[in-house]
């Protein structure tokens, strides 16, 4: 009877006495780092508080950057990390001491040193002075850089926030402006905002600081903008909360001032993309001359001096497998950098489900057992006759996934292009044949799957502005957003028809408007039409007139589209430049390996032939070695210069693998086909 009443009467229950009750040792080890961090603040804490006014600006730093901790408690942390990693420092300095002298032992120069009679002591200690001097370098190298970096660490978050805020800024503007003119007054536009964060990011988080500020500290809308004003890190987002303030005060017109904004905001950013351009234009013109003619003119001299005697090859071999991939990568990196605009992946907007994604099965005794059994069953058969039907429909959606198929049959190619080469007499020239192809494996699913999901984007975005006017022009004769979209479905509307078909029927099935909208936009997967849902729901939700509402994200979507083809025009020039460089590149090559290099290695072998002693400095000279130096160099050109011509011309390294793939192509076919 006791044994019964001691089972365990739940799951928890169960658990808790089968083993180890992992979050309670959690908790208590959360519990005990808290107070260990403590440590620092009660020894420091008051002198802290004393010289508060010199860490005004780490303090402004923790408030920009939302890090929910007083200066006084982050400077403590800091000084107990940086503790810890000196004493990790010190560990690593007395085992690199131990190695050093009594392993490797201590260079000659330092053995031999001599002094002063009065100071010759000195020698009978040089190993625990070196020790010393080790152990005492890397303990405060070790915690010197860690107290600098938490130092810097609110900085940092402040500068990212800045610029996600200054990215967001243009288009939370247009949103508001369209809520404005749907009928909502400030507070609620302001709430509205808040609650998209998935579209507009940091703007949201500093609008909602706003509303806390209301909600919770009891401030009116004028202190609370003021509030926000002072602590953002955007000095945008402070311009336009100081001048709504100015406008609220004054009684001036909401909706007037939201548009002369966003008018602003289109002119700054019509001005920001002239003067990018007109920069990646000089960063064309920099890579062409750096890293395309500049290795050329190297390549020439050196093998001009290798031909005279004189030993070029590490040279060589740096500008070809150094120089030209770090160099690339850096100008990618930078222009990346540079790039205004949305950057990564596009927010998926939240969908309320009626069913959780994971359910676990009752116990077998529960009446509603085998009812959710079945339910998972048949949830399951669907699964999988979904992944039947379209199997790449995941690497369609996100093509950088098919590296996870194309990356592990590229290097079991290459194991096996190994193996089979050792028992080959030229095993270098028979596996850079099998490194190309490797590239090919990796390179052309990848570039044939984004470049279809970037067209099918391409065609989508070019549709967006006139369904949305259409869908203005319906709503404003009276005609609910619901029934405009069934017009819509009916009706033929190039290449949305089919997804607009589908959103009708999800509210067909019994959706609402708004879901079956979020729907739509999760399925699509741009920032254009992320924004253009999140308005138009948002409006929906407040009011049924959503015509104007619908007129702004029109005019939005087509701004950002003139704006994206105002680059690709631009920048099509240095796309050809690029080409047309990587051409002269491999061409002059080319004619170097194939006819000076050829004529001097006949030359040398003629003289060495004859016996005469002329041809002695060309005796070294093997013209196999440079031609495959220079089939190596055709091929780091071909994909760098690819992926920087798709960097430049469409913003995405992705866009630059057809590109790689392209010039790859035409330097493996000149050196396979007229050289090697």
């Amino acid at each position: 009877m006791d044994d019964m009443n001691n089972e365990p009467r739940t799951k928890e229950e169960a658990e808790s006495k089968k083993g180890f009750d992992f979050d309670a040792v959690s908790h208590k080890m959360q519990f005990l780092l808290h107070k260990i961090l403590m440590i620092p603040f009660i020894i420091l804490g008051e002198n802290m508080r004393d010289n508060e006014e010199k860490y005004i600006g780490l303090q402004k730093s923790l408030k920009q950057a939302r890090i929910g901790k007083s200066y006084e408690m982050y400077l403590s942390n800091t000084i107990f990390y940086s503790i810890v990693a000196g004493i990790v420092g010190a560990l690593f300095g007395l085992i690199i001491a131990f190695i050093l002298i009594s392993i490797i032992g201590l260079p000659e120069k330092i053995t031999s040193l001599t002094f002063d009679p009065s100071v010759a002591w000195i020698l009978d200690y040089k190993e625990l002075i070196i020790g010393g001097i080790i152990f005492i370098f890397l303990s405060l190298s070790f915690a010197g850089v860690v107290y600098v970096l938490f130092l810097l660490y609110p900085a940092i978050i402040v500068g990212e926030r800045k610029g996600n805020i200054d990215r967001n800024l243009p288009p939370a503007v247009s949103f508001m402006f369209a809520m404005s003119r749907s009928g909502m007054n400030v507070i609620e536009i302001l709430k509205a905002v808040s609650e998209s964060r998935f579209t507009y990011g940091e703007v949201s988080k500093e609008v909602d600081v706003i509303l806390r500020d209301m909600e919770y500290f009891g401030n009116d809308l004028r202190i609370a903008l003021h509030n926000s004003s002072e602590l953002t890190p955007s000095k945008n987002f402070q311009d336009l909360m100081y001048n709504l303030l100015t406008v609220i005060d004054s009684g001036g017109d909401i909706p007037f001032y939201f548009r002369d904004k966003a008018e602003v905001y289109a002119q700054r950013a019509k001005f920001e993309q002239k003067g990018f351009l007109e920069t990646l234009a000089l960063i064309a013109e920099s890579y062409v001359t750096a890293f395309v003619a500049g290795p050329l003119f190297i390549i020439i001299m050196g093998v001009m001096m290798s031909v005279m005697g004189s030993d070029t090859m590490i040279m060589l071999q740096a500008i070809v497998y150094m120089m030209l991939p770090v160099g690339s990568f850096m100008f990618i990196f930078m222009i990346g950098i540079m790039t205004p605009g949305a950057t990564g992946e596009p927010p998926i907007l939240p969908v309320h489900k009626l069913f959780p994604d994971k359910v676990e099965l009752p116990p077998a005794d529960d009446p509603d057992y085998e009812r959710i059994k079945a339910l998972l069953k048949s949830r399951s058969t669907l699964a999988f006759k979904q992944v039947l039907k379209n199997p790449l429909k995941s690497i369609k959606e996100k093509p950088i996934t098919v590296l996870a198929i194309t990356g592990p049959i590229a290097i079991i190619f290459l194991i096996l292009s190994m193996l089979q080469g050792l028992s080959t007499p030229n095993f270098i020239d028979f596996i850079d044949d099998r490194i190309v192809y490797a590239i090919y494996i990796i390179m052309v699913p990848l570039a044939i799957f984004h470049e279809s999901k970037m067209f099918k984007e391409r065609k989508i975005q070019g549709a967006i502005p006139d369904f949305l006017k259409k869908l203005a022009s319906t709503n404003q004769t009276g005609m609910a957003l619901r029934d405009s979209i069934g017009l819509m479905a009916r009706s033929k509307i190039g290449y949305l028809s089919q997804h607009i078909r589908t959103v009708w029927k999800d509210m067909d099935w019994g959706l609402d408007v708004n879901t079956s909208l979020y729907r739509f936009s999760n399925r699509i997967r741009t920032h254009t039409v992320v924004r253009a849902i999140t308005l138009i729901s948002k409006a929906n939700s407040s009011s049924g007139e959503v015509g104007e509402v619908l007129m702004i994200a029109a005019n939005d979507a087509l701004f950002e589209q003139d704006l994206n083809r105002e680059r690709s025009v631009n920048m099509l020039i240095y796309i050809v430049i690029i080409y047309i460089s990587f051409a002269v590149f491999i061409g002059v090559v080319y004619v170097i390996s194939t006819t000076f290099l050829t004529e001097m290695s006949n030359a040398a072998d003629q003289m060495e032939a004859s016996g005469m002693q002329g041809g002695g400095f060309m005796q070294a000279f093997d013209l196999n070695v440079f031609n495959r130096l220079f089939f190596h160099a055709a091929v780091v050109q071909g994909v760098c210069s690819g992926l920087i011509a798709g960097v430049m011309g469409e913003g995405s390294l992705l866009s630059g693998m057809k590109h790689a793939t392209v010039m790859l192509t035409l330097g493996y076919l000149l050196f396979t086909i007229a050289v090697l």
